[in-house]
């Protein structure tokens, strides 16, 4: 569009708005309009019936200075004082020389109609200025303000007003009494006057009361919808702008006209009354003006947006602290305002219609409506038109659609946005996803290297590498946590982590977790604590994410706890479980709380110097707890620590096993579990003790869930293992030396002890190879499966455990204990079997000797020696326990051969009760009489004296051997149990103590003092 063209097509429609307007009041005229002739009007032949008004305007009779009645009219001639002057107009030049309009007088006119003594007429005054009563035939009808000959006896106030009365003869005298002595523009009566029946004149006022009411509600709801966005929506200074525009345009509409506002509120004067239209019209332009520069940014800087609210200002102040009969004065400066406002505004809108925006072409429309206006409000009170609505309702309806058509443009162009924004996100988030995979694979292979050049590739010496390496590795695995957050938050925001909600016992996932941080927080003054009961009910959670939220939370704690404390509690408040993470670190500010559950929000990193993340911790816990139903909350204070806490819904089983546990000291779940354990327990250990001689793997399982222990027991007892089940870690430990066992399975989250911690206890007894440990958990995180391996652990299993996965785990390392087992038997074996070339050519020549000096010596000595090689060779030292006699046997062929040969230098304690009859391993005394002998006695020049005691007790025996011989010192004693390699003859001792172990749970108890001998001991069960 052209601009030639913009402003033909803008002058079009401000000419139809105006030919509008004319129409309307044509419409509204009475289709009959007789006028007064000289003071009288005949109405002899005007049917009021019909619903038909007069407009009574036309000359009047005036009597300026002097009220008139009726009775009065006979008394004074037409000359004295008497003058015709035209209704509606001024009086000014009718009242005084001086052109003023201040003074009284009264307004008379005679109407002839037809007599009828059942109509009821209605007149309407509609403006006079600015006191007036009325009279109808000599008789008061009505009043507004209070008309006087002197100002201090009248009261300003001008309203319109209606009146009924009945004709009882054919003429109305209609006299209206004036005074005015504020208004300095124009007196008298200056709007035109009804008369009809009651009913047309009440349709008529009612009509334009109508409308005015209409526009008054169209705008208070542009008005109520503009406060709303404001209120609700951005906070842009054009709508309160637009706000205030219209409320002008509703007070002047309510201030002009009918004034309804007055009629509402009495109390307001004819002083404000005339101020408030004036601070109207002054509103009207200064908003419109403000409106149109917030709209139209690209004009802000023209000179007159600057200097017209200075004069908007300036006409404001004259109107509020000067009297109105002087501001009504300046009134044609106030249309002038308004006039270029809009003038202005319009230009404005137009050329941003022509460059930038065409929905301004709405403006353009509202503004030539509100020019229209002001024209039209300026000829009616020339033209003493009636009230029209036209103008304000499209004006504004203008002015909405352009609201509307901007926000519907801004909605559109946000939705296209944010669908960008949200492509743009899915690409972040693919993007970290696949960053976070793709750094996975090359980040874990650094971390083997480096864990592998640490173990292997620097020399002890070079502590500076050694802790860079391990610097190394610990920036390493920091990184694959961030990976696994990241990739754990992209999984999250697409509802790509199911739950899987089950009956879960928190003090076992808290044990477990607080166990792992214990193991990955060595070297920090601080102390974990969980403090949940044994007895706490089991909660419906997914335990893998349950594990998750608590080790983020605590992790978290020790990330920002230089020293203290940390504890995790658990309680029930109603009918919930609530679980508390409370620390003594460095606490949160308000402001971090706000906003630390935001993903990628961290604290001050200046605040500690442990820091570093993405910032994703505390996010994911909150959207995991979420998804449990709950809530995570925070309450903290800088310097005093922080707590975190959330809850849990409360298992079906265990709100009932709880409830009875508020009577006895210990819950229904638990007990259940630890009964149940203890049965089997006790049923396993006899069938063990009926069945010793069996080969049929033990496997010692633990978990405190007896459905857990049931599930396990008869997985495993279907395929022929001996199955022992315990409720906790306590009850393992207490077990464990009462058999010998092929396999251990522990749950790692368990009370009061974890797996863990339980894997540690046990691995300080039995290495890797002697007694297997298979872990249960929720979680296959490589920290948590490292935790686990680093606890001890030779394989882990994750839950919910599958059958098959199970059977062929639980095979293998069973399968793995019996060969290290049999492995060790058999090097026992061969060990004894390997006689040692000097110990046998020695032996031989001592036969050889003895033959030439005493033959029933020598007969003797080569019998022992045939019964020393038969129990060398015999084939039962494969097996798992032998008599003790056959190993007795053995042990006294070999000192009868040494004290042969050695004669005085050995000397031999037996301290062995008859009746003491053992299975014991085969091969375990003798290697220890051989080393004491060859080791201890023979080292000493003088020989010594060996003592060998098996000493009988309730359901156990020790067996001891002591010498005198040169001893030994305490890293000789620990060269020999830890590694056959450092000593050369200690190769018999290593075996023996393993194979004590896998079967005792014991091993050799070795007591040693430099050159004063060593004791040997071990213990058997009877």
């Amino acid at each position: 569009m052209t601009k030639r063209k913009a402003v033909l097509v803008t002058g079009s429609f401000f000419i139809t708005l105006l030919l509008i307007r004319i129409i309307w009041a044509f419409l509204q005229a009475s289709p009959e309009h007789p006028r007064a002739v000289r003071g009288e009007l005949d109405l002899r032949g005007f049917d009021f019936t019909k619903d038909r008004t007069v407009t009574v305007d036309g000359d009047w009779e005036f009597y300026p200075g002097k009220f008139v009645m009726q009775s009065e009219s006979n008394t004074i001639s037409s000359e004295e004082g008497r003058m015709f002057i035209h209704v509606p107009g001024t009086w000014n030049l009718s009242l005084s020389e001086n052109n003023s309009p201040y003074g009284y007088g009264s307004y008379r006119l005679r109407v002839n109609v037809n007599p009828d003594n059942d109509l009821t007429y209605g007149i309407r005054v509609s403006n006079v200025r600015t006191s007036s009563e009325l009279y109808v035939n000599d008789r008061f009808l009505a009043r507004e303000g209070q008309p006087a000959k002197i100002k201090q006896q009248y009261t300003a106030r001008s309203m319109p007003y209606t009146a009924t009365f009945k004709a009882d003869t054919g003429e109305i005298d209609i006299v209206i009494q004036v005074a005015n002595y504020d208004n300095s523009i124009r007196g008298g009566v200056v709007g035109s006057i009804k008369l009809g029946s009651e009913l047309a004149v009440d349709k008529e006022v009612g009509f334009s009361i109508n409308m005015q009411l209409v526009v008054c509600v169209v705008l208070m709801i542009q008005a109520l919808y503009t406060l709303i966005l404001y209120v609700i929506g951005t906070r842009q200074k054009a709508l309160i702008y637009f706000f205030m525009l219209v409320v002008s345009a509703v007070v002047m509409t309510l201030l002009d006209d009918d004034k309804l506002l007055l009629v509402w509120l009495p109390a307001i004067n004819y002083e404000w009354s005339i101020k408030l239209v004036l601070l109207s019209f002054i509103g009207i332009g200064a908003f419109l003006l403000q409106f149109a520069k917030s709209l139209l940014p690209e004009h802000a800087e023209n000179r007159v947006f600057r200097w017209f609210p200075l004069l908007c200002l300036i006409a404001t102040l004259l109107i509020v602290f000067l009297p109105a009969r002087y501001a009504l004065s300046a009134l044609a400066v106030y249309y002038t305002i308004d006039l270029l406002a809009c003038l202005y505004c319009l230009m404005f809108s137009l050329r941003t219609a022509l460059k930038s925006d065409k929905n301004a072409i709405y403006l353009v429309v509202g503004l030539t409506s509100v020019l229209t206006n002001i024209i039209g409000g300026y000829l009616k009170s020339l033209l003493d038109m009636g009230y029209y609505p036209i103008d304000l309702i499209v004006a504004f309806l203008a002015f909405a659609s352009f609201w509307f058509k901007r926000y519907s443009d801004t909605f559109a162009q946000t939705a296209k946005l944010a669908e960008k924004l949200q492509k743009a996100d899915k690409l972040k988030d693919d993007f970290l996803a696949n960053t976070s995979h793709e750094l996975r694979n090359p980040l874990h292979g650094i971390l083997n290297i480096a864990q592998t050049v640490l173990d292997n590739g620097i020399r002890d010496q070079d502590d500076k590498n050694k802790e860079n390496m391990k610097l190394l590795i610990s920036v390493g695995k920091r990184m694959s946590y961030m990976l696994n957050d990241l990739l754990d938050m992209t999984r999250l925001q697409e509802n790509g982590i199911r739950l899987h909600i089950g009956s879960v016992h928190v003090q076992g996932v808290a044990s477990g977790v607080t166990d792992m941080l214990r193991f990955m927080t060595e070297g920090k003054s601080i102390r974990i604590v969980s403090d949940i009961p044994d007895n706490f009910p089991s909660v419906m959670a997914d335990e893998n994410r349950l594990t998750q939220i608590l080790f983020n939370l605590l992790h978290n704690a020790v990330k920002y706890t230089d020293q203290g404390h940390i504890i995790i509690k658990g309680e029930v408040k109603d009918g919930k479980a609530s679980i508390v993470v409370a620390d003594t670190g460095i606490g949160i500010d308000l402001e971090t709380q706000q906003r630390m559950f935001a993903p990628y929000e961290q604290g001050d990193p200046g605040i500690t110097a442990i820091g570093g993340g993405l910032g994703l911790g505390l996010s994911i816990c909150k959207q995991l707890v979420e998804l449990h139903g709950s809530t995570l909350e925070v309450n903290s204070i800088p310097g005093h620590g922080s707590v975190f806490s959330f809850t849990l819904q409360l298992s079906d089983s265990s709100i009932r096993h709880y409830e009875k546990a508020m009577i006895a000291p210990v819950s229904g779940v638990y007990a259940e579990a630890v009964v149940s354990a203890s049965f089997g327990l006790r049923g396993d250990i006899s069938k063990l003790e009926s069945a010793t001689g069996s080969d049929r793997p033990n496997i010692l399982v633990i978990d405190d869930d007896a459905v857990n222990l049931s599930i396990l027991s008869n997985l495993l007892t279907s395929e022929k293992y001996k199955v022992v089940t315990a409720a906790n870690g306590r009850d393992a430990l207490a077990i464990l030396n009462t058999r010998e066992w092929d396999l251990i399975i522990t749950d790692i989250m368990m009370p009061r002890m974890s797996g863990y911690e339980l894997s540690r206890i046990i691995r300080e007894r039995f290495s890797v190879t002697e007694l297997p440990i298979l872990l249960l958990t929720a979680r296959s995180r490589p920290e948590d499966i490292d935790t686990g391996f680093l606890s001890g652990a030779n394989d882990y299993l994750r839950k919910p455990v599958d059958a098959l996965e199970l059977k062929s785990r639980v095979r293998a390392l069973t399968e793995l204990r019996q060969s290290v087992r049999e492995r060790l038997r058999m090097e026992a074996a061969w060990l004894q079997a390997q006689i040692q070339p000097h110990f046998l050519f020695n032996t031989l020549n001592s036969i050889a000797a003895l033959s030439e000096i005493d033959n029933e010596k020598m007969r003797a000595l080569l019998e022992e020696f045939g019964h020393y090689l038969r129990a060398s060779f015999d084939f039962r030292n494969l097996e798992r326990l032998v008599p003790l006699e056959n190993e007795l046997g053995l042990v006294r062929s070999y000192l009868y051969i040494e004290k042969e040969r050695f004669e005085d230098r050995i000397n031999i304690r037996w301290d062995v009760d008859a009746r003491i009859h053992l299975q014991v391993p085969p091969l375990c005394i003798q290697p220890l009489v051989e080393n004491a002998i060859r080791h201890g006695l023979l080292s000493r020049v003088e020989g010594g004296e060996i003592h060998i005691r098996i000493t009988a007790k309730e359901h156990e025996a020790e067996i001891s051997v002591t010498d005198n011989g040169i001893g030994m010192d305490e890293e000789t004693v620990r060269r020999v149990l830890d590694s056959r390699l450092d000593v050369k003859a200690g190769i018999g001792l290593y075996n023996t103590d393993r194979r004590l172990k896998q079967l005792y749970g014991k091993g050799l108890q070795i007591r040693s003092v430099p050159n004063q001998g060593t004791i040997v001991s071990f213990v058997v069960s009877k």
